[in-house]
């Protein structure tokens, strides 16, 4: 063992020694240990940023950000509507979600499906009030575990493929890996759905919890266009939409007519108004789901002026405010500003008249529908105080199917061969800033820079261990350790090491040192190569342990609000599990 060698297994001991102790954040252990390995000499000053520009960092970032493309163009609201009930059990969710995204994941790049799916599950979790973190993880897993069904499902499958191509002169095909991997993945998602979340500590105080901020309820209006759907249904037809979307329909306005009573039996109409009491999030959803509008089809056209994207803003008026004891229709404040009052929330108390032309009283809480860019400048010219900025975001669901067809089209083109992931997913988020899918000035919001930090920490790390001899080192020594073994017992050894490595490299850095190891091996035994290649392919996959083996598992670190330390107590059983059914699958199929 080289002075180098020795230096950076000594560097890993303690960087995975801090990051399981979880004392200092893990972006700032691994940005710290790159800087010490560049100091050691260990990385090259020239590369020590080379990590940042690396297309696995690069992809995290824009999955992110596709994540909430389609997040703002109403496509999750479609697939919750569709297939997601909040009221489930969590272990039926996790199940239902884990099936999906493996499924998925078989046939399209496991960290596209996650993306697909994750704000899915996170807007599952908010509209359940759990965390998020309770059941992002199982899903990452889920659609890792997929992604070992297929050739194109995983880079490992495809870069085992080419190895095998070289060594016997045809490659695996797209289904060669399902009798292994599909059995395994099968195994592997029971008992993430029955087991392995129960295992998931507690998520911390982290970003990525659910929505625990008390979100007010607004009295609010909704106008029928002389598109929707629900002309000529009754109110009573609503309610399944309302109930999903957590809405309390109260009445209906038809011309400048409040209609008593809440108006079940009255079929809708052109120009009628929806009133209701909702959060914001839900508000939003109902409008998307029942396809109604924000305004009045006056109004309307002043907020379609606006370019630069709209936002939901929540104001408190004070005895000083502007619209203190003036309605929003006297003060002008759509024609004036371009901005809309949705709703109002005032405790205690009723609002009997239009939203519009409602008296505002000192302490009441306004919704308002504001071009993104004039936010502070709205909220300044009312001489209100802004609550606490939670995210609020308008779907623009004209852009629903534009965004998700956006999606996959990348999705298909990378899958055949077409484009490279992270190009394909760079045109996705230029394309949804051009279709003012995605604000421009939201781009950079939507990034979870600690996540970037640490895998762009990680990877001239990984690199460094790589060129410097150390995981020649470790096949060397696998090699002799499983001289004289049992075909099973050097398949285990040849699996658990690989595994070892996935958590630390990336997979598909893990598959090239390994499948030579594993050549090397059926080589020296004199038997068929096939099943030591399935069982790197399989191994390789099977990063459970760390958020830095697999993309996906970084990917759900910030928004699960996870602990370096939190993957093993799931990841170590199911890594188990995942060698204990594919060995005996191995052998059966791909005998020696």
């Amino acid at each position: 063992m080289t002075q180098d060698q020795a230096l950076l297994f000594l560097l890993f001991g303690i960087v995975f020694g801090l990051l399981i102790w979880g004392r200092f954040r893990y972006d700032l252990v691994a940005f710290s240990a790159l800087l010490s390995a560049v100091v050691l000499g260990l990385v090259p000053a020239s590369d020590a940023f080379a990590g940042f520009g690396h297309p696995a960092t690069l992809v995290v970032a824009l999955v992110l950000i596709v994540s909430a493309g389609l997040v703002r163009s109403g496509a999750v609201f479609l697939i919750t509507r569709t297939l997601v009930d909040s009221s489930r059990t969590l272990g039926l969710h996790i199940a239902l979600m884990g099936g999906i995204g493996g499924v998925l994941s078989a046939f399209m790049n496991n960290v596209a499906a996650l993306a697909l799916l994750m704000p899915v599950d996170i807007q599952t979790a908010a509209k359940a009030g759990r965390n998020p973190g309770l059941s992002l993880m199982p899903l990452s897993f889920a659609t890792i575990l997929g992604g070992m069904a297929t050739l194109i499902g995983t880079p490992p499958n495809i870069i085992i493929a080419t190895f095998r191509e070289e060594a016997l002169g045809t490659p695996f095909t797209m289904f060669d890996f399902a009798p292994v991997g599909g059995v395994t993945a099968l195994a592997g998602l029971a008992f993430v759905a029955l087991i392995g979340w129960r295992l998931i500590p507690a998520p911390g105080d982290a970003a990525g919890q659910a929505k625990s901020t008390v979100q007010n309820n607004y009295i609010a209006e909704l106008a029928v266009p002389a598109d929707s759907k629900q002309i000529g249904q009754t109110m009573a037809q609503l309610d399944e939409l309302a109930e999903k979307s957590d809405v309390a329909l109260l009445g209906l306005i038809r011309g400048d007519t409040r209609l008593p009573g809440p108006q079940r039996a009255t079929a809708l109409q052109v120009d009628d108004v929806v009133v209701l009491e909702a959060p914001p999030d839900a508000l939003d959803e109902f409008r998307s789901a029942a396809s109604l509008q924000f305004a009045d089809e006056q109004r309307q056209e002043l907020l379609s002026e606006n370019t630069e994207g709209l936002a939901l803003i929540e104001v408190v008026v004070r005895d000083t405010s502007r619209i203190a004891g003036k309605t929003a229709q006297s003060i002008g404040l759509s024609w004036r500003r371009r901005t809309v009052l949705m709703g109002i929330a005032r405790q205690g108390r009723q609002i009997r008249k239009q939203v519009r032309k409602a008296v505002i009283q000192p302490g009441d809480i306004l919704l308002l529908l504001a071009p993104a860019d004039q936010v502070t400048e709205v909220t300044d010219w009312l001489g209100c105080l802004p609550l606490a900025d939670r995210g609020l975001s308008v779907t623009n669901d004209s852009k629903t199917w534009l965004a998700i067809g956006l999606f996959g089209a990348a999705v298909l083109a990378s899958a055949l061969g077409l484009l490279y992931l992270p190009i394909a997913l760079g045109l996705v988020v230029v394309a949804y800033v051009l279709g003012r899918i995605l604000p421009i000035a939201e781009i950079y919001d939507h990034i979870e820079w600690p996540v970037v930090v640490l895998l762009g920490s990680m990877i001239p790390l990984g690199a460094a261990l790589e060129s410097s001899g150390g995981t020649e080192l470790i096949a060397g020594g696998l090699v002799s350790l499983t001289d004289g073994l049992p075909a099973w017992a050097i398949l285990t050894v040849l699996m658990v090491v690989t595994m070892t490595l996935s958590d630390v490299l990336n997979n598909t850095a893990t598959t090239i040192v390994a499948a030579p190891v594993g050549l090397q091996m059926a080589n020296s035994l004199n038997v068929n190569p096939d099943p030591f290649l399935m069982a790197v392919a399989i191994a390789a996959s099977a990063a459970f342990l760390t958020p830095i083996g697999h993309k996906n598992n970084t990917l759900i670190l910030g928004p699960g609000g996870y602990k370096f330390g939190d993957y093993w107590r799931m990841g170590l059983p199911l890594e188990l599990l995942v060698v204990a059914v594919s060995i005996p699958a191995i052998l059966v199929v791909w005998p020696l």
